[in-house]
């Protein structure tokens, strides 16, 4: 099926998504016949994921970069585009793509004929419509990737198997399900003996932070897979410090709660699947030494905390964030 007839946000605004190397060969990880190692290229594929859920209307619930494929879990949120001002789309829309000339010259504060605005609202309206968009989204992620490996193999051709698979996430078990499945996929395969361990996931990277904006920013604008970026860069999505029965932006369960419910199913040992949790080792809040008493600070001060790099921006943009 078209992905476009699996998306609904009015059925759900929850996904998850996967996307599969070419012949499902080892194109992120290491050839095991030649021996030559890809595995910058899972960094790649995190720095963009982070970079366009800055620049889209879409939440990052959960992420993993394996050697041949990856999986997100992501929230669609089209409300948020529907703030943002005609000049904010402008602004998120050319960080990817040069736009036409009318809209650089709107951009510019160039003076323009009633006709030319006209043409530049058109615009405005077909891209905020594309930068709530699932197929978008995925679109400028996989493109990236594929031209960045193809011209580092010096070669063309297809580097993803398919254009991507989505899976809607209708209710919380099923959500909850698929971020537990995607953070520990690295236990799973083998390649990390625990979800902190696993790198190129976002497990890790909400326990511990370690993306790095400003090099990502300075890496896709070197090989030119963004044009510019003065946006604030989005933290994962965040979860819930209270859960109750209102309609919640934020994941409907505490973390701490997560990480055990992730800790318990990675303990689980699956006949069709390599890796598990050691049964010697202590509970995820012990081994990251988590204290009750320092544990909601830290928490509710995440977003506060994340080592982010933030640009100026415009205060339309300022107030969105």
């Amino acid at each position: 099926m078209s992905p476009n007839t699996q998306v609904c946000v009015q059925e759900t605004p929850y996904y998850h998504v996967v996307s599969r190397c070419v012949r499902r060969t080892y194109l992120c990880g290491v050839d095991h016949s030649t021996g030559r190692s890809f595995e910058h290229r899972r960094a790649w594929i995190e720095d963009r994921v982070r970079l366009l859920s800055s620049i889209f209307s879409i939440e990052v619930s959960a992420y993993a970069v394996m050697s041949n494929h990856y999986h997100i879990v992501v929230k669609l949120c089209p409300e948020d585009a529907q703030a943002w001002s005609s000049e904010e789309v402008l602004i998120r829309w050319t960080s990817l793509f040069k736009g036409p000339t009318l809209v650089q010259r709107f951009l510019d504060d160039q003076n323009l004929s009633p006709a030319e605005l006209k043409a530049v609202s058109d615009c405005v309206d077909i891209f905020r419509k594309r930068l709530t968009n699932l197929g978008w989204f995925m679109k400028c992620l996989n493109e990236s990737v594929a031209r960045q490996a193809n011209k580092e193999d010096n070669c063309t051709g297809h580097f993803w198997e398919s254009r991507y698979k989505s899976q809607a996430l209708l209710s919380e078990e099923a959500l909850l399900s698929a971020m537990c499945y995607v953070d520990l996929n690295p236990v799973r395969a083998g390649m990390a003996s625990t979800p902190e361990a696993s790198d190129y996931t976002s497990i890790q990277e909400r326990i511990e932070p370690k993306f790095d904006a400003e090099k990502a920013v300075a890496e896709q604008m070197e090989q030119g897979a963004i044009t510019k970026f003065n946006l604030p860069i989005k933290p994962l999505q965040p979860f819930a410090e209270v859960i109750n029965n209102d309609t919640q932006n934020d994941l409907p369960f505490t973390f701490i709660d997560y990480l055990e419910l992730v800790d318990f199913t990675g303990r689980a040992v699956l006949a069709d699947k390599r890796g598990a949790i050691e049964s010697h080792l202590p509970p995820i809040l012990k081994r990251l030494n988590v204290k009750s008493d320092s544990w909601l600070k830290t928490a509710t001060q995440f977003e506060a905390s994340y080592r982010s790099h933030f640009t100026k921006s415009p205060p339309s943009l300022q107030r969105s964030a």
